[in-house]
């Protein structure tokens, strides 16, 4: 198993050479380095420790500085772990660079999805609405609450909300080209989060 960190920079498209077109995210993917190893005697799990992203001395923390200090490297911004991987092919500061993937392989992708704030039934869960005519008074409400002999909200229950926000993995993703001298992912599809967001690429599980 193997994985980097990354920023999301936007969606572009590739031409094939048979003329066809491919929708792809841009990935930037550079300065990850390894901040820590995990093993079983001492964690109970093994796991290589990655950061991207320098952070502002200003906002660093004692406990980060030491932490990086280990690494012989600056405190991070994004700081996630990649389980499953070889912990003899990593050492703590070593740079983890775009060629560990090659064009081809398929990747799982993780980030934070857009924010939507407090939305209604109908934006949040795609529920319909009422009619629309003079005398209806149900246009965009969510709907009968059930029996009130159970005197609660049945768990589940698909209200109005907060939308967005959420941690996704989109699964499967294949890599369409990796330019090494930029630093930069080429992935195919869509990928969770803005514009300049930190994302998660590991190697497809399933795949």
């Amino acid at each position: 198993m193997k994985g980097i960190l990354g920023k999301k920079l936007g969606m572009t498209q590739v031409f094939t050479p048979e003329g066809n077109v491919i929708p792809v995210t841009v990935i930037e993917a550079s300065s990850n380095v390894v901040l820590q190893k995990k093993d079983v005697e001492n964690d109970g799990y093994e796991a290589i420790q990655l950061g991207y992203s320098d952070k502002k001395e200003s906002r660093v923390t004692k406990p980060e500085a030491g932490h990086a200090k280990k690494a012989n490297t600056t405190p991070k911004r994004y700081v996630r772990e990649v389980r499953g991987v070889d912990l003899a092919g990593y050492e703590v500061g070593q740079e983890v660079k775009v060629d560990v993937f090659a064009e081809g392989e398929f990747v799982d992708v993780t980030g934070i999805s857009k924010g939507k704030g407090f939305q209604g039934v109908i934006k949040r869960w795609g529920q319909s609405r009422g009619p629309m005519s003079h005398g209806s008074r149900y246009h965009r409400r969510p709907g009968s609450m059930g029996s009130i002999q159970a005197n609660r909200v049945p768990k589940g229950k698909r209200l109005p909300g907060h939308m967005g926000s959420d941690t996704v993995t989109i699964q499967n993703l294949e890599i369409v080209r990796v330019d090494a001298e930029r630093n930069v992912l080429l992935v195919k599809g869509s990928i969770p989060g803005p514009k300049n967001s930190f994302v998660k690429v590991k190697e497809s599980i399933k795949k």
